[in-house]
């Protein structure tokens, strides 16, 4: 059983940066591959970034150099810090927990647990 609580969403001006957190619970004797994904309205979701338990870690290429996924596993806590805002990142974000899964993938079907999203706002 997996819950995921996200914060951290909220409106900023392009150029400008947001760190978004999501308390992971988990019951695993290994944690499971967690990734953030986004979506707009009408739009289908995207994934943005993953990480597994090794910490490797991929990214969509509309994110590299600009996005970071980390993990703080004492706390278990998951972030992704978001650098270079621009409006066509406005969305809702979520965080996702894939268990049984020990590897990194951004294929939204391979989650089987999610937060309830949190909102970023991009102005131009």
């Amino acid at each position: 059983l997996v819950k995921l609580v996200e914060s951290g969403g909220g409106s900023v001006q392009a150029g400008g940066s947001l760190r978004l957190s999501c308390e992971v619970s988990v019951r695993s004797y290994r944690k499971p591959t967690l990734a953030w994904f986004r979506q707009g309205p009408g739009n289908e979701r995207e994934g943005v970034a993953s990480i597994d338990a090794d910490g490797d870690t991929r990214y969509a290429d509309s994110v590299k150099g600009r996005f970071t996924i980390s993990q703080d596993n004492g706390k278990n806590i998951l972030y992704l810090q978001m650098n270079q805002l621009t409006p066509e990142d406005s969305d809702t974000y979520f965080c996702a927990a894939a268990e049984g899964l020990f590897y990194v993938t951004l294929h939204v079907s391979r989650y089987n647990a999610w937060g309830q999203g949190t909102q970023v706002t991009v102005s131009s």
